[in-house]
């Protein structure tokens, strides 16, 4: 049986962090700590310097070992959010697994694939759907399958949302995302780091890829 308390698990898979991945991170930290849950960034380089405001968040822990060493005594413990896998996230998944592998960077448009890394190592997969999350979004959607008991087709999303800046200005992003009780796609924000909607302004003329 698996055990009450669920870890998520972000396989860092890019010797940096950037703005984007930063306040996502602290996203998932703070939310993970709300609910008693874990959330760990792991294969971290040496020397990686994380953020002080994701640091001091009891729910996190930064690992230098990757997964595959961590849990090499028992990867059935671990089911891999995986865009090629057969099968979609069930509630039931979580009475099976305890820990949720997702590797980062999720939030790739056009995908890259970067899953694949993790999918050689044997890991059981399981799907959230046919569109494109970004990271939070990804770990969002699992803890309420796994833990909410809510079926991943049932949760509310809006896809490729558009956002405006002002009455001319706007952009599309191309993911999928979780809406509040108004139907809103739920971004990160941190008090201490601009907005997700405000590097999305900033970083307007950019290609995706190159804010992450």
């Amino acid at each position: 049986m698996a055990a009450t308390k669920k870890t998520y698990i972000v396989e860092h898979l890019d010797e940096e962090l950037g703005p984007w991945s930063e306040l996502e991170y602290l996203a998932i930290a703070k939310e993970s700590q709300e609910i008693g849950s874990e959330f760990h960034l792991t294969s971290l380089p040496l020397g990686f310097k994380v953020p002080e405001a994701l640091a001091a968040i009891p729910a996190f822990k930064a690992e230098n070992r990757g997964v595959e060493e961590i849990y090499a005594a028992d990867k059935s413990r671990v089911c891999l959010l995986d865009p090629a896998a057969k099968k979609d996230l069930s509630p039931e998944d979580g009475e099976t697994f305890d820990v949720f592998l997702f590797g980062g960077i999720l939030g790739d448009d056009p995908p890259r694939d970067r899953t694949s890394e993790l999918r050689k190592k044997g890991f059981e997969g399981r799907r959230l759907g046919p569109v494109q999350m970004t990271t939070d979004t990804a770990v969002r959607v699992t803890r309420l399958v796994v833990e909410g008991k809510t079926p991943v087709d049932k949760i509310p999303y809006v896809d490729h949302p558009e956002l405006k800046f002002s009455e001319h200005e706007s952009t599309q992003m191309p993911f999928r995302y979780v809406t509040d009780k108004d139907g809103k796609p739920i971004m990160p924000d941190a008090s201490s780091f601009p907005g997700m909607v405000e590097l999305i302004k900033k970083d307007s003329d950019k290609a995706i890829d190159d804010m992450f």
